[in-house]
């Protein structure tokens, strides 16, 4: 599987400020519709729901998969692949105090069939993702922020 981690300050100089609360609404709102937040996703639907989390099924880049997803309130989201997905993997979006402010850090691990563990076009692979998820982490502060000056969150 290939695995990168990246932290975001959630408010840097000149943005409006989130809360913890008002990006962990984000978050939940990002994970129950994803639509809006991720420019690859094509649909997104709650299948089934439990007390910590549900099952939802997206279309991203024309590939249909189901995924579990459980929340730990206010600090983080846990996406993991289930079923249908070509490359299996898992998520979390993490939400913690540092020294700089607020952060907002994105995880991901995928496997990339035919790509052996660790070689070359397994890296080569992963990095063209990589820039993907990150932008849907910038897309989902962004799109927070939209939310809140509009009164949606």
């Amino acid at each position: 599987m290939y695995a990168i981690s990246e932290s975001v300050v959630v408010n840097p100089p000149g943005a409006r400020e989130l809360t913890r609360a008002q990006v962990w609404k984000g978050l939940v709102m990002k994970a129950e519709n994803a639509v809006g937040f991720v420019s690859a996703m094509m649909s997104c639907k709650i299948i089934e729901r439990y007390d910590d989390g549900f099952l939802r099924e997206i279309e991203l880049r024309g590939e249909r998969m189901r995924e579990r997803i459980t929340f730990t309130p206010e600090v983080l989201v846990h996406f993991d692949r289930v079923a249908g997905a070509r490359f299996p993997g898992w998520i979390d979006n993490l939400l913690s105090d540092s020294e700089r402010g607020l952060m907002l850090t994105f995880t991901f691990a995928i496997g990339f069939p035919g790509a052996a563990p660790g070689s070359a076009e397994e890296k080569s692979q992963g990095d063209a993702v990589r820039e993907s998820y990150l932008s849907a982490i910038r897309t989902t502060l962004a799109r927070t922020r939209e939310l809140v000056e509009a009164g949606g969150i």
